[in-house]
């Protein structure tokens, strides 16, 4: 199970969560999310990490002009689109500025079925998406809700390796252990307050994924 932590705009958090070994690290690039770093200040943040975690730049409708500017300002190593963007947007965003990406899918529980999320998809795959990461679908936000949606509503058979979010936290993580999914991406879960992460809350959630990882390896075992 890989980790990623999203929505830093601290450098002493940035620290914590290495030293807990998270795997890769978002940064918001959307000024009306409360948790959004200029590009200033990402700079400074994405300087503090070590080789091997990787930097996650994400953004909602970004233009390839602003996308370009970005990727000339700050090192970061995927993009993350987290709007409307359609597959051919992505691939033809990301390709301008030469990264590799995933695309967020909001989950509407009322609405989307196991076929219909699938069918979303490998129309990503197609177009080139590195993975695909699950939200919960908010009419009004794009993101960082805290909400969970329907976990049955994962495909069992996916044309991308998936990153399920939405809602996680210390408590309710062990049980992804044995959903479908290649990772899990956290942010309100760990924090103090919007943007502020909370120590305890990010070595309580490294902790469970640990054990729940060691577990199913010994359970695979038998």
């Amino acid at each position: 199970m890989h980790v990623k932590f999203c929505g830093f705009t601290q450098l002493s958090d940035i620290h914590t969560a290495v030293a807990l070994g998270v795997d890769a690290v978002g940064l918001v690039f959307y000024p009306p999310s409360p948790r959004a770093v200029t590009p200033i200040q990402a700079q400074a943040l994405s300087a503090a990490l070590p080789a091997f975690v990787s930097v996650v730049a994400l953004v909602v409708n970004m233009s390839e002009d602003e996308l370009i500017k970005l990727a000339n300002t700050v090192v970061f190593d995927i993009i993350q689109f987290h709007g409307d963007e359609s597959p051919e947007q992505c691939q033809k965003l990301a390709a301008a500025v030469n990264k590799r990406w995933i695309k967020a899918l909001r989950i509407n529980t009322e609405q989307d079925t196991p076929a219909s999320v699938s069918a979303q998809i490998s129309e990503f795959a197609k177009a080139g998406a590195s993975s695909i990461l699950l939200d919960a679908y908010h009419q009004q936000k794009y993101g960082g809700t805290g909400a969970r949606f329907d976990w049955g509503l994962i495909p069992r058979n996916s044309a991308l390796p998936i990153v399920l979010a939405g809602g996680l936290d210390a408590q309710n993580v062990a049980a992804t252990c044995d959903l479908p999914i290649y990772g899990v991406d956290v942010s309100g879960g760990i924090e103090s307050d919007k943007g502020k992460k909370d120590s305890a809350k990010m070595r309580a959630f490294m902790k469970a994924v640990k054990r729940d990882r060691w577990q199913s390896d010994s359970l695979s075992k038998i």
